[in-house]
């Protein structure tokens, strides 16, 4: 006996629960994005933001809830994009019930970005419109249209990304580049030395020059009520050590610093190698004379070195404990009363064990003091020092067998790279042992290994020369602008003459200039 089907057709749209007779309007809104901040891009914003609400306002069965745009935002992630994410949360809040767009590129670049925010709306019966494509998200066809779609506008990312890239390239390999100038202390637009901030990179310069550390600037700076590269009020450490390192207040750039490692993502990563970085000598006008910097740069890399650690003053591990070779530091007796006073001791003198160390406190003045009188002995016998300087700077701190020598060793690992990617053709075109290829793969990789360590070795010696000769040479320039007997105190003079002042007992002092002279006072 034939069996009878009857059809109950459905009743209940089974993406929103409502009456499929049912004649309520849909909460719609539209969605409008352009990439950059452009005049045209702007123009272009403005007229998807305009139709979209003419569009949707001329249908009968929508309801218009408003529009949702981000201008000058890349769409190939959804991480930056608060208009999209704010949309999608009213969305799925049940304030909005179809969401219009341009297109599936507007929408997102990102395959897995596009599916998986389509899907998650699709599940609460939320659904979206691409006009351009004219997909329907609650169609049976709009999950395959949308991936197909959205692949072909992620790879035009890709392509975009690429050619970006390689525009950015050819301009720093013709000694060109960009800055983001806005929040660029000491220059304008266009390299262009902005006068007023000029003045606070030349103070930063200034105070660690005088022996301040990171912090201590940044606290000064913060004291004197000078703001930020981002107008802020409160320096911090990381920003003073930027302004202190970066070579374009010398006048120079080195372009490529970093990258994207990710066009999707947009992971920035710091260039240690990966890519290949372009330095530009004398590319725009000095805020800071370039053998100012090379000092600085010299004086970061001695005061990591030598342990002293950080300085609060001008003072501070400036002056070395004869008994326990200590540096000393700031003290603050009677704090809080009208006795309070301001000494250097020792750092370390409670504590060893036992008894403290011996050696005596001092005092600013008396700090000071010995300094002018030990500068006052050592002119009297500048011109034998200047001359042992110099000749010390032409023959020590000559470094052109070191840089004959790197460049030997760059040749000989650039051969190596060279037999190592012969062996790896040879062995994709022709049947070998595996196991004696690997070995000849590793000897190759150690011999390759050996060579970069040694270079590592020469580069790092050529650096610690060239920093010795840096520091020399503002010695003598130092030393070359006394004239006469000095009667007062000078910053300049303490910070570019002055090593330590070792303290033996009171009233024995022993001052160390940094040419390695020694005063006893």
């Amino acid at each position: 006996m034939a069996k009878k089907v009857r059809t109950i057709p459905a009743t209940i749209n089974r993406f929103s629960l409502e009456p499929i007779v049912s004649t309520k309007k849909r909460k719609t809104a539209g969605y409008a994005r352009v990439s950059t901040d452009s005049e045209e891009q702007a123009t272009s914003y403005e007229s998807q933001m305009a139709y979209y609400k003419n569009y949707i306002e001329s249908r009968s069965d929508w309801e218009f809830v408003g529009m949702y745009s981000d201008e000058g935002i890349s769409a190939t992630n959804t991480k930056r994009r608060d208009g999209f994410k704010q949309m999608i949360s009213d969305a799925l809040d049940g304030k909005v019930d179809l969401i219009v767009t341009k297109s599936v590129s507007r929408f997102a670049r990102n395959t897995v970005d596009s599916l998986q925010t389509v899907r998650k709306l699709k599940e609460n019966g939320i659904e979206v419109y691409f006009e351009k494509e004219n997909i329907w998200t609650l169609d049976a066809k709009g999950e395959l249209l949308i991936t197909i779609m959205s692949s072909l506008a992620q790879e035009e990312s890709r392509s975009i990304s690429e050619n970006t890239t390689w525009g950015k390239r050819k301009q720093f390999a013709d000694g060109k580049g960009s800055l983001g100038f806005k929040h660029f202390l000491g220059y304008d637009k266009g390299f262009v030395i902005n006068t007023e901030e000029a003045k606070t990179v030349k103070l930063i310069y200034k105070l660690y020059a005088s022996g301040l550390s990171f912090y201590a600037v940044a606290k000064e700076l913060t004291n004197r009520g000078i703001k930020t590269p981002f107008g802020k009020n409160k320096w911090h450490v990381s920003t003073v050590k930027s302004i202190l390192t970066n070579e374009k207040y010398k006048g120079d750039a080195l372009w490529q610093k970093g990258y994207i490692s990710d066009f999707l993502q947009k992971t920035r990563k710091e260039n240690k190698g990966e890519i290949p970085q372009y330095y530009v000598e004398e590319h725009h006008e000095a805020i800071i004379q370039p053998e100012q910097f090379d000092f600085i740069q010299a004086e970061i890399a001695r005061r990591g070195n030598d342990g002293r650690g950080s300085g609060l003053t001008i003072f501070s591990n400036k002056i070395k404990c004869g008994k326990c070779g200590a540096w000393y530091g700031l003290k603050t007796w009677h704090s809080n009363d009208e006795y309070r006073r301001e000494i250097y001791r020792c750092n370390d003198k409670y504590k060893t064990k036992g008894k403290p160390c011996k050696s005596p406190h001092l005092t600013e003045d008396e700090i000071k003091d010995i300094f002018i009188k030990a500068v006052n002995k050592f002119v009297k016998v500048r011109k034998t020092v200047v001359k042992e300087i110099s000749s010390f700077i032409d023959t020590i701190c000559v470094t052109t067998d070191l840089e004959i020598e790197t460049t030997k060793l760059k040749k000989d690992m650039e051969n190596i790279i060279s037999e190592m990617e012969s062996i790896i053709r040879e062995n994709a075109k022709t049947i070998q042992n595996q196991e004696e290829y690997l070995q000849r793969e590793n000897k190759i990789r150690l011999r390759y290994s050996d060579l970069n360590s040694k270079l590592a070795e020469v580069e790092n010696e050529i650096k610690i020369k060239q920093n010795r000769k840096t520091m020399l040479e503002n010695f003598i320039k130092t030393l070359d602008g006394i004239s006469g007997e000095i009667t007062e105190f000078d910053e300049d003079l303490w910070s570019g003459l002055l090593d330590h002042i070792l303290i033996k007992e009171k009233g024995h002092y022993t001052v160390v200039f940094k040419n390695g002279t020694e005063v006893d006072i």
